[in-house]
């Protein structure tokens, strides 16, 4: 059975399923982080006092992820192009970089979070911790989740360039999409909880 749309555009959206689908995702991981963020400025206004990131979180580590993950992303949408160029190999080194931060990133956050436990930092010590701790993770599982979607694509996934190169390229391009959005989040939280 031949599911419409996967490939070509559907005349009443300019869109295709796959990409119909990836934006209502992520306007769902929009709401998610956002009530999330929503939730610590509410939490921070009501504290009498509120601890400063610089005391318990490592600024030069969570800036290197920063560029870390910035980079990933540059690579990701590199992978794409080449992939619209018709370019399988030069796709394979883009995305096996995208991977290789996405690593990266969740090596630096385990040191980061072995650190904070040796020295007693638990999500229960207080608030600020504890919003820390949430925000931090639940993006760690995204950027896991993420990278186990971008291997796919780079091992397995590749069979479909064979047999329909475009539906192929669409994947990728969800997978980006998703990416991107991670790495946004990222940007947004490595301020709000380390340097403000």
């Amino acid at each position: 059975m031949e599911i419409p749309y996967t490939v070509e555009t559907r005349p009443d959206t300019g869109l295709n399923n796959v990409k119909i689908g990836i934006w209502l995702f992520l306007a769902s991981e929009v709401m998610l982080f956002g009530s999330l963020f929503a939730s610590y400025i509410l939490l921070r206004i009501g504290s009498p006092a509120w601890p400063a990131g610089e005391d318990y979180l490592d600024i030069p580590l969570a800036a290197v992820n920063t560029a870390v993950l910035i980079i990933s992303s540059v690579t990701m949408v590199m992978g794409w192009a080449s992939l619209m160029r018709k370019k399988l190999n030069t796709y394979r080194l883009y995305m096996g970089a995208t991977i290789l931060c996405g690593l990266i990133f969740m090596v630096i956050k385990y040191f980061e979070y072995s650190d904070k436990f040796h020295h007693g930092y638990y999500p229960s010590t207080n608030t600020f911790l504890a919003i820390y701790f949430t925000m931090t993770g639940l993006h760690a599982a995204h950027v896991l989740g993420g990278s186990a979607v971008n291997a796919y694509l780079l091992g397995p996934g590749t069979k479909l360039w064979k047999k329909n190169p475009q539906m192929f390229i669409n994947r990728v391009e969800s997978a980006g999409l998703f990416w991107h959005l991670v790495d946004l989040i990222w940007i947004f939280l490595f301020p709000v909880l380390y340097l403000l």
